[in-house]
């Protein structure tokens, strides 16, 4: 697999794969990220796909001047912003409804975590505040490097690197508080 710049390239040349490899490639990743971000990972599918029909239908220019993922994932950040600015603005949900979202919304998340180390590191990191879930899943699940990290999340390479020295730690307190030890922390 490539860094993505190629397949994007290939899209805006008019091939279609190209657009359909990035999906393949980076769908489930940018999802289980953007979940973080959202706290629900219907909205986080919901940013996805924008995400996607954004690199689609406006076929905004990738400069190079970072990582392609770097760059796919501010544009999903961006995405998730405005998918939760409008939820926020039709909070009309019928409670029968909600239940029954949530508990698909359940189903969803323990089809991506399935074996138990996973759901136990998964369920700690539900606990943190959201930038804190987002940095750490950017470094440690998604292999960004501080700088790639500290783009897509809009933020200063130090301010992350500090960051992710607190959600490390709050992790790590999480982690021992139920009586699981991750070995890398």
């Amino acid at each position: 697999m490539d860094n993505g710049a190629s397949s994007y390239r290939r899209f805006l040349d008019g091939d279609d794969n190209g657009l359909v490899e990035l999906i393949k490639d980076y769908k489930d990743g940018l999802v289980l990220y953007l979940c973080g971000f959202t706290d629900n990972i219907l909205s986080a599918e919901d940013a996805m796909e924008e995400t996607f029909v954004r690199l689609a239908v406006k076929k905004p220019k990738f400069s190079g001047k970072s990582s392609f993922k770097s760059w796919l994932y501010a544009i999903g950040r961006n995405a998730a912003i405005d998918h939760m600015r409008r939820k926020n603005k039709r909070r009309h949900e019928n409670i029968e409804d909600y239940s029954a979202l949530a508990a698909e919304e359940e189903e969803l998340e323990k089809v991506f975590l399935v074996e138990e180390r996973k759901i136990k590191l998964h369920t700690a990191m539900k606990a943190l505040k959201s930038e804190h879930r987002q940095v750490l899943w950017l470094v440690y699940f998604e292999d960004f490097s501080i700088s790639q990290a500290s783009e897509a999340m809009g933020r200063s390479k130090h301010a992350t690197e500090n960051l992710l020295y607190r959600a490390r730690l709050s992790l790590k307190a999480k982690l021992e508080k139920e009586g699981f030890v991750y070995e890398e922390l």
